[in-house]
């Protein structure tokens, strides 16, 4: 029987339909309430960096900086004095970076993984 015909007559609604009118609401209801309520945290929104992640892309972003360091110094924006303490500077946070670098990797492979590793060192002592 269809809607507007239930409506429309002099007969109650019947129960299943106020039960299924119910749930229709419910649902919208609680799609408006997640779409314009709940609002995310922001370390959902931020990608999971690991240690050697960030240090690879301060790396980068040193050796972007010597690169136009070194433009600007040629294209005479900087006196060589000038020039050679930054450079001096950027070299030594860059030797800085890649000694952390270097201490990260390192730890990473010095570390045994997977069971048979452990089943190893088990067995060397």
């Amino acid at each position: 029987m269809p809607l507007a015909l239930v409506f429309a007559s002099s007969e109650a609604i019947p129960s299943d339909l106020w039960a299924i009118l119910a749930a229709c609401g419910g649902l919208a209801l609680a799609t408006m309430l997640f779409i314009f309520y709940i609002q995310p945290d922001a370390s959902d929104l931020a990608p999971h960096r690991t240690k050697l992640d960030q240090l690879m892309e301060r790396r980068d972003n040193i050796y972007d900086n010597l690169r136009d360091l070194r433009f600007e110094f040629r294209s005479g924006k900087y006196s060589e004095g000038d020039y050679e303490a930054m450079k001096a500077s950027l070299e030594a946070e860059l030797a800085g970076v890649l000694a952390e670098v270097d201490q990260v990797t390192e730890a990473q492979t010095r570390r045994p993984r997977g069971p048979r590793a452990a089943e190893a060192e088990r067995d060397a002592r």
